[in-house]
């Protein structure tokens, strides 16, 4: 990974696609160790704290958080956290923590248009998303449509390897209905709550 062009592309668009973050060994390793914690995935939800509830009409994904020091993610930790020091040096955005889980959805879930960031913070600051899938095609859907303006979009088709990086107040995105089970890492670089 370049490191200079993705800060670039941040600066200049606001989202970069990263095509080979992870080599395919990595992202049958990952995607393997994902499927075997799947009794611990949870339905996600929409909103947070005592505003959280499942809405399945906005998104079917289940998720399962990741600890810091969760030895299955360490390498791919180690390395969004590197990314995440290179954005700091260079753009002073002040990112403190990473916070991921991975996704799973099922074929025919989706999430429906929005933005990363709660009503009344701004601790989310940059998302990034990794795909885990193997041998995706473009027919097989759970594209990651990303919102560049009123009147245009950017389809991501979610090939296992690939990173997104977008700023999180930017961007509505969704994640168009796939044909089969869609995997992720999805996270976002926060900065600390004022």
């Amino acid at each position: 990974m370049d490191i200079d062009l993705v800060i670039d592309d941040l600066v200049e668009h606001g989202f970069v696609l990263v095509p080979q973050f992870l080599d395919s060994t990595e992202v049958r390793g990952l995607a393997s160790a994902m499927q075997e914690r799947r009794d611990l995935f949870c339905q996600a939800g929409v909103g947070r704290k005592e505003g959280h509830f499942v809405v399945e009409q906005i998104r079917g994904d289940h998720i399962y958080w990741i600890d810091a020091r969760d030895p299955v993610a360490a390498q791919v930790l180690d390395r969004l956290n590197e990314l995440k020091q290179s954005l700091n040096a260079a753009l002073y955005l002040g990112l403190d923590e990473l916070e991921c889980h991975f996704a799973a959805y099922p074929a025919g879930s989706f999430y429906a248009r929005h933005l990363d960031q709660h009503r009344g913070e701004d601790s989310r600051v940059v998302t990034v998303v990794l795909y885990l899938n193997s041998e995706w095609e473009e027919q097989d859907g759970g594209q990651l449509r990303l919102y560049l303006d009123e009147h245009r979009h950017l389809d991501v088709l979610p090939e296992g390897g690939k990173l997104v990086v977008f700023l999180s107040d930017r961007f509505e995105h969704e994640v168009l209905a796939a044909r089969r089970e869609r995997l992720s890492l999805t996270g976002w670089f926060r900065r600390r709550s004022k």
